[in-house]
């Protein structure tokens, strides 16, 4: 990776530049510590952009990030493909516990792949005003899955992420996928856009926030103090109520 550390935590800022890895499985950012990038450029050519591991951080302000994981390349992309990735290894090299991901202004482009995957581990990504796009159609926004454990990541059927996403002024576009060993607590801040679908997930839709559907979905609970547009398209309930 072109920004990296690790086993053994610690602190990394990094203010200014432009950062590059062109290698299968070489993010940009290899974070096993608290990494904060500012006001920088970072591109992998070949890889996913970002990695946090175990109990550790991301922090991007004003950053713009750039990632290209290869299909075929690279032993990550065996479980999925995608742009951002939180997990633990179990291989020692973090220590178990809550990742965070935190992205202020900037933007996240992804060129294969789905945008964020979380796997066997706890995660709070934090959105504000970031510039998201996925040029890939088929990818989604966000996936937190279980992993078939080939790689060491936990045990199969028990290694799901649990995730809390909070987004602030953010537009977001696509399909969030929670598998049934996975959780995710959503919370569309003000001035949050989402337009997509949602499964398996605790969905809050504070006041100033709007989620337009493009689809039918389950979800285990809604809190709605914003728009929620329909588009045609129900909302089921864990407890069977239906929204039309």
């Amino acid at each position: 990776a072109a920004i990296r550390t690790d086993r053994g935590g610690g602190t990394v800022v990094v203010d200014k530049g432009t950062y590059t890895s062109t290698g299968y499985n070489s993010p940009a950012v290899y974070s096993t510590a608290n990494v904060t990038v500012k006001n920088a450029t970072l591109n992998a050519e070949n890889s996913e952009a970002l990695v946090i591991e175990g109990q550790n951080s991301i922090t991007l302000e004003n950053t713009n990030v750039t990632g290209n994981m290869s299909s075929p390349e690279g032993s990550s992309s065996d479980n999925n493909v995608h742009n951002v990735m939180i997990y633990q290894s179990m291989s020692g090299d973090a220590e178990s516990g809550t990742a965070t991901f935190t992205m202020k202004g900037g933007s996240l482009t992804g060129r294969n792949g789905d945008q964020i995957y979380v796997t066997n581990t706890h995660s709070v990504i934090t959105l504000e005003d970031v510039t998201i796009t996925n040029q890939d159609t088929s990818g989604r926004l966000l996936a937190v899955l279980g992993n078939d454990a080939t790689l060491g990541w936990g045990t199969a059927g028990a290694n799901g992420g649990q995730v809390e996403l909070t987004t602030t002024n953010q537009t977001l576009t696509g399909a969030i996928e929670v598998d049934t060993v996975s959780t995710l607590n959503f919370t569309m801040g003000k001035g949050t856009n989402f337009t997509g679908t949602i499964n398996n997930a605790v969905i809050t839709v504070e006041e100033g926030a709007t989620w337009t559907l493009t689809g039918n979905v389950k979800i285990t609970s809604l809190t709605n103090k914003g728009t929620i547009n329909l588009n045609g398209y129900t909302i089921t309930l864990a407890d069977g109520t239906v929204l039309k």
